[in-house]
Order: C-alpha cells, then sequence, then structure tokens
C-alpha cells in the first residue's frame, strides 16, 4: 500500500492521479469507474505496486473500482460483491489494456491477464470475498 495518501478529492494531476466520486465516473476508462487518486493503469491511493492494475466491478451500482477502499469512500452506497450468477459478465478491468475480463476468467486465471500477459497482484485472492459473492 501506498503510504503517502491524498486527501479525499485531492488528486494529483500532475502524476496523472485522479480522484472520481458519485455520481462522476473517470472518463479515462471505457468502463465506469471510480476511485481515489487512480493512475491511468488504474493504481490507486490505496494499492500502488506494479502489479495493482485491475480494477474490479462491484454488484451493488455495476460501477468499477480499484479497490473495495477506493469503492467505499467515492460511492454513495455500501459496496456489495460481484454476484455468483453473474461470474461469466465483465466484472474485471485490466489497467495495463483495458480488456474487460469475466469474474469467471479472473478467478479462474494465473493472476496475469490472458490478452496483454501483465500481472495482477496474486495477493488479491485473500481478500477476493470483498469483490466475488462466494
Amino acid at each position: 500500500m501506498n503510504g503517502n495518501r491524498p486527501e479525499r478529492g485531492q488528486g494529483d494531476e500532475k502524476q496523472g492521479r485522479r480522484t472520481t466520486t458519485a455520481p462522476a465516473v473517470d472518463e479515462r476508462f471505457r468502463v465506469p469507474l471510480r476511485g481515489v487518486a487512480v493512475d491511468a493503469e488504474t493504481r490507486c491511493a490505496h494499492w500502488d505496486s506494479a502489479v495493482d492494475v485491475v480494477a474490479l466491478r462491484f454488484g451493488c451500482c455495476e460501477r468499477f473500482s480499484p479497490c473495495y477502499t477506493c469503492h467505499a469512500e467515492t460511492a454513495d452506497h455500501d459496496p456489495e460483491p460481484w454476484p455468483r450468477e453473474r461470474f461469466d459478465e465483465p466484472a474485471v478491468l485490466c489497467g495495463v489494456c483495458g480488456v474487460t475480463l469475466s469474474a469467471r476468467t479472473y478467478l479462474d486465471g494465473d493472476d496475469a491477464c490472458p490478452r496483454c500477459g501483465a500481472a495482477f497482484n496474486p495477493g488479491c485472492r485473500r481478500h477476493r470475498d470483498q469483490y466475488f459473492e462466494q
């Protein structure tokens, strides 16, 4: 996690980071995405390593966020995980190439984008219950 967290709404435009709160979304992405200090590859104020390049779609609003905390800080409602019965629908965005993956493809994958090969953070599996219904 990044120890230099900007205050809410204080994304550093010089580094290409933006904070977007409800009802607005970040227009840099093909999907509706909100987050705190998000860069062009979906790294955020909370998760900012080279492999933190996914955004996940939440079942409550169908918006994407780089992480659970981004959703909690930028939405106007509580987060709900992506529903199991919709695991074959797009629910994960690769921040490197912009492809959307189904929850099933992402969860069954090898912690890398099947299209561009970008590595995904394997540590995200520890808290998958926050993103995907069990």
